[in-house]
């Protein structure tokens, strides 16, 4: 089980982030994750997707279900397809969506992204370094990452951010 702890710009609590990936056959696994905000003591949100990988084209696709306090019960797909920027692929252009829908499939949240990722493997001596740097094209807003070892910073040029540390 992969856990992490989070916080966010517009949250004055600190989150308990887990997540396992239960495979069904070598491209494929059911994965759940969930979130404990530590202020509250009750689980932000669920979600329970199938994911499917094509690793020989970079790409990834998910469907599945997510239940939070706020908007109850929804539906979600998502998919990834990366391009190889390097021979070595440590830099990669990536094209990214989501959308989730409601329990009547009414009402629609889409999220799409492009952004270059540049993976720095040994960046010193057991570090290793990615760093991205994208656009979200339904929000217009350019986006950022950090990420070293366990720890991650997200930011957007609208000033929201967020802060992982992967356990």
């Amino acid at each position: 089980m992969e856990t992490s702890l989070r916080y966010t710009c517009n949250s004055k609590s600190l989150k308990i982030h887990a997540k396992e990936k239960l495979p069904v056959n070598s491209k494929t696994h059911l994965q759940l994750h969930g979130e404990l905000d530590t202020g509250t003591g009750a689980p932000s949100y669920f979600c329970a997707m199938i994911r499917h990988l094509f690793p020989e084209a970079l790409t990834g696709l998910g469907v599945g279900i997510h239940y939070d306090k706020r908007q109850k019960l929804r539906c979600l797909v998502r998919g990834k397809k990366g391009f190889p920027v390097r021979d070595d692929k440590s830099v990669t252009f990536n094209v990214k969506g989501r959308c989730d829908f409601d329990q009547d499939f009414n009402q629609r949240n889409p999220i799409g992204a492009a952004e270059f990722a540049w993976n720095i493997m040994n960046f010193k001596e057991d570090q290793d370094v990615r760093i991205k740097v994208g656009y979200e094209m339904f929000d217009k807003v350019p986006y950022m990452q950090i990420r070293e070892n366990n720890w991650t910073l997200n930011a957007n040029m609208k000033g929201k951010w967020n802060l992982r540390f992967d356990l």
